[in-house]
């Protein structure tokens, strides 16, 4: 909630990443003309539209050749033809038909934890101008006035975990929710809802750094307990793009240190959000499965596999249920910063499976539409153009199948890529894609 955001709302971090391109390759004997279709999600309108739209072929440079190289089996010949659920990396054209990309602008957002494991959603307003009513985490674009600089483009560090990324997750989280992640004398800055409110308004604003106010009640922001846990990077079918540093924060489980009001978010007063409520994960999911919210692939994603180790139980004492919501954090921390992270035999030949999930990098890309439900295939494992060739990839594993319509996505699911592509007899060749 930056007060430098364009009238075209950028505050959730997952704003571009949810525009995710479903397509499918038509093959001639000439690749360079082979025409493609591209199932897409309007950005700019608040009706979420899936127009169907030619694509040229993609000029013959470094660039675009880089983008399109194919993907094959370890065991496939270099010169064999790639599989069809293969995923290419779509090319992206500029108006002039060169192949420059968009820069990814530097964001960050949380995944915040309440005492008792239930995670914290906004709820967007109607008339946004992207996702309108859709559920996300709370965050935005880093601002330099607020948060520094990230390292320049180039640099591999622009897509690492840094001061400016964790300052802007904090801010943001602030902005958007009222909770603020910030200590002083060791405990969570408890303050009147007043002087919340206010603060909050100054610093949307720009009327005042968010660092020089932190500083003015002397307290500290709370960037240390910020948790690594995957980056986004906006497909380039996109026009506007985004390098995305997700983080877990869990708040105190002991009351004592935390007041109430400080676990209970509010809404920005309807400037973004109409609502901030804690749910859990179990529970956000299983209202997008039943149409009552809308989660993008991105939230859907995160929620599907934190809530594989939080979230749930039936209830208990309050020493009982303080002794779960510890396991629970627990192995949530170990499924962050483990290796191998993959299950499956195909998972775990994957190099994907080397990257703990705390520096795993995600560009979604379609592999192929469902001839059953003519939901798309997205493979997660490809890390976008700016990291392709590096050790930062994603997850190939998993994938996720989504329905885009006018209302936003349906049908979302995560599943294991095997079982998805045997429902589908899709062929043997071509499932470990080679990065």
């Amino acid at each position: 909630m930056s007060g430098t955001r364009p009238a075209a709302d950028t505050s959730s971090f997952m704003n571009s990443h949810l525009c995710i391109v479903a397509r499918r390759i038509s093959r001639t004997s000439n690749p360079r003309v082979a025409a493609t279709r591209l199932v897409t999600t309007a950005t700019s309108s608040s009706n979420v539209s899936v127009p169907v739209v030619p694509v040229h072929a993609c000029p013959d440079t470094p660039r675009a050749r880089q983008q399109r190289r194919p993907f094959s089996s370890t065991d496939t010949p270099r010169n064999a033809a790639a599989a069809p659920l293969s995923p290419k990396p779509p090319c992206k054209m500029t108006k002039d038909g060169s192949d420059e990309l968009p820069l990814p602008r530097p964001s960050a957002s949380v995944v915040l934890l309440s005492p008792s494991n239930e995670i914290l959603l906004l709820h967007r307003v109607k008339t946004s101008s992207s996702f309108a009513s859709a559920h996300v985490f709370p965050g935005g674009n880093v601002d330099p006035y607020h948060d520094g600089e990230v390292p320049p483009e180039g640099h591999p560090d622009k897509h690492r975990d840094g001061p400016a990324y964790r300052l802007c997750a904090v801010r943001e989280t602030f902005e958007e929710s009222g909770i603020l992640l910030a200590k002083k004398d060791g405990q969570l800055v408890q303050m009147p809802e007043k002087e919340r409110e206010e603060a909050r308004k100054l610093i949307h604003a720009r009327k005042i750094k968010f660092g020089d106010w932190l500083q003015s009640i002397g307290a500290t922001a709370d960037t240390e307990s910020l948790i690594p846990y995957t980056r986004w990077l906006t497909p380039v079918t996109v026009p506007k793009r985004f390098t995305t540093q997700m983080y877990l924060y869990l708040l105190p489980l002991t009351r004592h240190d935390v007041a109430t009001k400080t676990v209970i978010p509010t809404a920005d007063g309807g400037v973004e959000h109409t609502a901030a409520l804690f749910a859990s994960p179990q529970a956000w999911l299983k209202q997008a499965d039943q149409g009552a919210i809308i989660l993008f692939p991105p939230q859907y994603f995160i929620l599907d596999t934190v809530g594989r180790h939080v979230g749930g139980g039936r209830p208990g004492s309050l020493e009982e249920e303080s002794r779960r919501f510890m396991q629970q954090r627990r192995k949530l921390l170990r499924f962050v910063r483990e290796v191998p992270t993959a299950t499956t035999a195909l998972g775990r030949a994957h190099p994907s499976a080397a990257v703990a999930w705390a520096d795993k990098v995600i560009s979604p890309v379609p592999l192929y539409m469902r001839p059953g439900d003519g939901r798309a295939v997205l493979s997660l494992s490809y890390p976008g153009p700016e990291l392709e060739g590096s050790d930062r990839v994603g997850d190939f594993e998993r994938v996720v199948l989504t329905r885009f319509g006018k209302k936003g996505p349906t049908g979302v699911e995560v599943r294991l890529r095997e079982e998805v592509l045997d429902e589908d007899a899709q062929p043997k060749e071509g499932r470990l894609e080679k990065l």
